[in-house]
């Protein structure tokens, strides 16, 4: 039996190096992002640049121009996810699968918008990685081709930090930095390969 952890945290919380630190901890890890950058590099291409024509560059979606056509624009949005989507959630499948055949007593599904999509029905618990607001902005706003207003456009599409921690099972802060968050992150996995 696999215990499933969601792993969600919004822009610039450390959600990523958090997901490294399970990774690392020899949990498996089916990054959601990882999945989408690589379906813009061959399976989804074609669907999106039917949905969204000039967002392919060199035979690859172009995320810059596809963020310009999509972020802010909800109904274009949907469209976006409406492809997406089902393409994201096969391979999350397939890792599942693989994760119950080796007996991994832990995996991690790291879903960006995890509350957004309802991404919390598939999980048996979640994990919210969260640090104060002024710690995030600062980590968002020095990101190459970030602004102000892209900023703002995409905490739009996330549901508030607040709401995220209040409905968590776990948080990780990493506020107080990477070593902390390690610990906290460490203290998740024995507890749940211990419960399963």
């Amino acid at each position: 039996m696999t215990f499933i952890l969601g792993l969600t945290g919004s822009i610039g919380m450390g959600k990523s190096a958090t997901a490294a630190m399970f990774r690392n901890g020899g949990v498996p890890v089916h990054d959601a992002d990882a999945t989408v950058h690589r379906l813009y590099a061959g399976p989804a291409v074609g669907a999106v640049e039917a949905a969204f024509p000039g967002v392919t560059v060199d035979g690859a979606i172009d995320r810059t121009r596809l963020g310009e056509r999509v972020i802010g624009n909800t109904e274009a949005m949907k469209r976006l996810e409406a492809i997406v989507h089902p393409l994201v959630r096969a391979t999350e499948q397939v890792f599942l699968a693989e994760a119950r055949r080796k007996s991994a007593p832990l995996a991690v599904l790291d879903i960006p918008l995890l509350y957004e999509t309802g991404g919390e029905k598939r999980c048996q618990a979640v994990a919210v990685v969260s640090a104060p607001a002024a710690v995030q902005r600062e980590r968002v706003l020095v990101r190459p081709g970030m602004s102000e207003e892209r900023f703002a456009a995409i905490l739009a599409r996330q549901l508030p930090d607040v709401e995220k921690r209040a409905r968590a099972h776990f948080v990780i802060d990493t506020g107080a930095g990477f070593a902390f968050a390690q610990r906290q992150v460490d203290d998740i996995i024995r507890a749940l390969a211990f419960t399963v």
